[in-house]
Order: structure tokens, then sequence, then C-alpha cells
């Protein structure tokens, strides 16, 4: 166990868990998971921002720490000191995004730690380089639910806005990447999903579709395509979110002309080439080229297919969504992996044949039946090798054998879950 934290809210909602669960595993697996992220993966900096590590890699990337602190934000407008964290949070991300917004990934410092022997533009203050979209997009996405569920808007600053701004303005120029980015990333003597092709400028795509090229999946794991279908969803969706932070906080209408227009934009770049053509039912790609080239696939790190009403993109009972659900959700998906104690996704980052705890708990939180949620949770706390804690991924013939014992995004999904399936939700909209 994981001991108590100094934080009463959450020591009583892991009491209401423990009283409102049936399932004692369950609802110890919760306390173990809620309580590990606040007392072992956040620390304060003297400057009032928050560094949160993902487990067992000491660095922060600007998409895991959001998904990690996620599931505290049921609790931000009734607690200070988890509202305090969840702004320095922000703080922290906008500053790294400044510092770099190609990174993904940050040290506490300008220590050169990670790998600093990439080709690439390195820096001491960087882990690691590698542009993904959806990097970018959480600490965004973040800002914006932090409003929604403390009514604060303090983190709101002229940074977070010239951050923004900055951000769109990558964007825009990863919209051609083949003829205006200058990035590139190449990474020695590795696996190839680590490093880019073509002497690091990667995956060739047809220029001038809406769409958003990225170098990285969020698995980390190089694009086979260069149009990840999942990242310019969630971009559509974050690309509101700023239109609408524009109009009400910043009270900055041509930003929020801007943003809402990118968002369209990228929309109906999506509905346009992102639907595999001559499907007996139409479903969304994971990749494409904008050339016709296309990838029938799901990860399982967000945002994934599969995730797509959790992120807001769709409704659960939209017709392509549900379609697109049964396809990765099959063998058609080459990562949807079947044994004798466990199926479900897995992901091209860990071996053959083992599922992520993130996708299973995924599969629950999009759910409407509470009753499939219940049976997702006591799938995943069965599957935890008895450490009492999620893990990436879970060999699918024997429970015990499982990649990185200590996993704090995997912990953080299992706990929303729990709240989700208690009635405890993230607000996503005013």
């Amino acid at each position: 166990m994981s001991g108590k934290n100094k934080y009463q809210s959450v020591e009583q909602l892991i009491a209401k868990v423990y009283e409102e669960i049936p399932d004692s595993k369950i609802a110890r697996t919760f306390e173990n998971c809620f309580n590990n992220t606040l007392n072992k993966t956040v620390e304060k900096q003297e400057d009032g921002s928050v560094f949160v590590i993902t487990g067992d890699i000491p660095a922060m990337w600007l998409r895991d720490s959001v998904c990690q602190l996620r599931p505290y934000l049921v609790l931000a407008n009734q607690d200070e000191q988890i509202l305090e964290l969840m702004e320095g949070l922000v703080k922290k991300q906008f500053s790294c995004i400044m510092e770099d917004p190609y990174a993904n990934a940050f040290n506490q410092c300008a220590n050169g730690h990670g790998f600093q022997d990439d080709v690439t533009a390195m820096k001491p203050a960087l882990w690691e380089r590698k542009y993904e979209i959806d990097s970018l997009c959480f600490p965004i996405q973040f800002s914006y639910l932090l409003w929604k569920n403390a009514g604060t808007v303090g983190h709101f600053t002229a940074e977070w806005k010239t951050a923004v701004e900055k951000v769109m303005e990558v964007f825009h120029i990863e919209q051609y990447h083949e003829t205006k980015s200058n990035y590139r990333f190449e990474r020695r003597n590795c696996l190839y999903t680590d490093t880019l092709s073509r002497s690091g400028k990667g995956a060739l795509v047809k220029e001038g579709t809406g769409l958003v090229w990225s170098g990285f999946r969020p698995s980390d794991d190089a694009c086979t395509y260069g149009y990840l279908i999942p990242s310019n969803m969630f971009l559509s969706v974050v690309m509101q979110y700023v239109g609408e932070i524009a109009k009400e906080v910043y009270k900055d209408h041509v930003l929020e002309s801007k943003a809402i227009a990118f968002s369209q934009e990228i929309q109906d770049a999506i509905e346009r080439y992102a639907v595999v053509p001559c499907a007996k039912k139409p479903y969304y790609a994971y990749e494409v080229d904008g050339f016709g080239q296309y990838l029938t696939m799901d990860d399982a790190n967000v945002p994934s297919l599969l995730a797509m009403p959790y992120f807001g993109y769709c409704k659960n009972e939209d017709r392509t969504y549900q379609n697109t659900k049964e396809v990765i959700l099959s063998d058609a998906n080459p990562y949807y992996y079947k044994g004798s104690q466990l199926e479900g996704i897995g992901s091209p980052h860990t071996p053959v044949n083992y599922v992520w705890h993130i996708s299973l708990a995924m599969q629950g939180l999009v759910s409407d039946s509470k009753e499939e949620k219940y049976q997702i949770l006591q799938k995943l706390s069965n599957t935890d090798g008895g450490a009492y804690m999620m893990h990436e991924s879970v060999y699918v013939n024997d429970v015990t054998t499982y990649t990185r014992p200590w996993f704090s995004w995997a912990n953080a999904m299992f706990s929303e879950l729990t709240l989700d399936y208690l009635g405890y939700h993230v607000k996503t909209k005013g």
C-alpha cells in the first residue's frame, strides 16, 4: 500500500469507494492507485509549479502528467491543496511548451538527462524531443477542464495565451510538413519505431489536406503514415476549447475565430480523408497519408479511436464510431489480443499478446453499461499480478507476467473508471 496522504478530500473519497464498491479487491486497488500518484509522482517546485514523473521514469511527459492528475479534478472545487497542484501543473506544462513545443518529455531542470544523443535540436531541459500532436493538446485540455471543474481562471495567464498561439503556429506549419517544417528526429541504434525515416523527416504525406502531421503516436512510437487520426480528432476538440477560452476569458475574438475555424478545417479533413473507402460499414482509419493509403488498427494509448467519445470528438451513439469500435475490438485490429486469461487492445510498443490496462479502462469509460464498467474493474483488479497497482501491459495467458510494474498513467485510468462507475465524473463542459 502507498499509505495515507495529507489530502483530506482524497481520504474521504477513498472511504466512499470502500462503502460503495462491494468488491474489496477493487476498493483496495483504487486506494493504492489513487494515493500513489499524489504520494510518489508529484513534486512542487520553488516557483510554485508542479513536476510529475511518469512512475518508473524520472521525467515528465506533457501527456502523461495530465492523465495522471485528471481523476483529481472531481475534487478541485472543494480542496484548495488539490487546486494548487492543478494550477502548478498548468504552470509547469506551459513553461515547458515555451521551452520547446516540439518536445514531448522534460527534465525537472536543465540536467541533461534523457536522450541527449538524439539527432534533433536537443537541449539539457528536454528528456526527449519526439513531436506528437497530443503532447501539445493535453495541457490545453487540462487547462479547460480545470476551469470547468473548479471554476477558476487564474491559470489563464499572458504566458498561457502566448504558448497556445505558439502551439497553433506549430500545427499550421505541420499541415505543410514536407515544405515548411524544420523538425527532424533521428535516434541511432534503436528499433525502427523509435526514429523517423527519410533522414529524420518522417512519413511522407500529401500536403494541403487540412490534417496536421505528427512524427510520433501517444505511445512515443513513430507513425507509419503521418496523419494520425485520433490525435487530429483530439486537436479539433481542443481548438474548440481554445475558441471558448479566448471568447470567455481573454475576450480575444480574433483568437476565438482562428481557433474555431481551425477546428472545423481539421474535422472536415478527417471526415474526407480518414473514413476507410469501400468498407461495408464506414469506419475511421488510425493513420492515413492523404494519398489513399490508410492503416486499420488502434493503439492502447490515448488519444485512440476507442477513446473518441471520451475526449469529445463524437457521441457514443455515433454510427461511424460504433462501426470503428466494432472493427478495433476484433481481429481486424492486429493489436487486439485474446488469450486464456485476458483479451483487449495492446500496442506495437509492447510484446505481442500483451493487453494494456489503459485500453481496458478506456473500454469501461466509453461504455454505457454500468454492468460492463464493473466487469472491467474486476478484470483490471484481477490482472494486477498481486501488486494492487496497474501496469503497462499484461500477458494474455499469464496475468502475473507484465511490463512496467509502476506506471502512474494506468493507475489514474483505473481510478477514473472506479469513480466513473460510482457517478463521480470529470466535467467536460460548463
